[in-house]
């Protein structure tokens, strides 16, 4: 664990959307979780940070299906260069998408990675950005998924904090595990070099 990470440049936002976290069907405990991202975003705009929120496009049928309302973005996004959404299709948010050309442009060198889901789209991307060579930063509350359903004659359930808890470990000692989003903090980007605020 890292109690007290150096500033962090980029926030990316996993999937934070609808259908995950209200409604019918959220992860458990998801007000914390809101709670816990609303906070760093509005800490990173603050400080003129890179904010990227990930938008994953499910296939049909699926809660997440694009133009859905299970889709949306649960969290307002603000407009300008600082913000912006990428939509995408992987559980990996580099795949396919404009980001690391995006944190590139911005002088981006460490981020902090927050949302949904833990053992999937959070530690792939996660993964992903410590392959190129990012400094990443995870804060355990800010990121959750479901319980892992029992599997006859291979386990029982397990329990979503624990499926969270894994995938961090899962990450390596490169990651910095924190305990609380509440200890990242943020530092300028150059970030006013993009004109837009969406991408898909």
């Amino acid at each position: 664990m890292y109690p007290h990470p150096a500033p962090v440049q980029a926030l990316l936002v996993v999937d934070l959307q609808a259908a995950f976290v209200a409604g019918e069907n959220p992860v458990p405990d998801a007000a914390r979780l809101l709670d816990r991202v609303d906070a760093l975003v509005r800490r990173a705009r603050a400080a003129g940070a890179l904010i990227v929120h990930l938008q994953n496009d499910g296939p049909a049928g699926e809660p997440d299906e694009p133009h859905t309302p299970g889709w949306e973005l649960f969290l307002p996004v603000n407009g300008g260069p600082a913000e912006t959404v990428m939509r995408k299709t992987e559980d990996d948010g580099f795949e396919g998408t404009a980001l690391e050309d995006r944190l590139t442009g911005a002088g981006v060198a460490s981020l902090a990675v927050c949302g949904v889901m833990s053992e999937m789209c959070v530690l792939a991307t996660a993964r992903r950005a410590l392959e190129l060579e990012y400094r990443v930063v995870l804060p355990h509350d800010a990121h959750a998924t479901y319980d892992i359903p029992a599997a006859p004659g291979i386990s029982e359930i397990v329990p979503a904090a624990m499926a969270s808890r894994v995938a961090e470990w899962a990450l390596g000692d490169e990651v910095e595990i924190i305990a609380h989003a509440g200890d990242v903090t943020f530092a300028a980007t150059r970030a006013e070099s993009f004109p837009d605020n969406r991408t898909t």
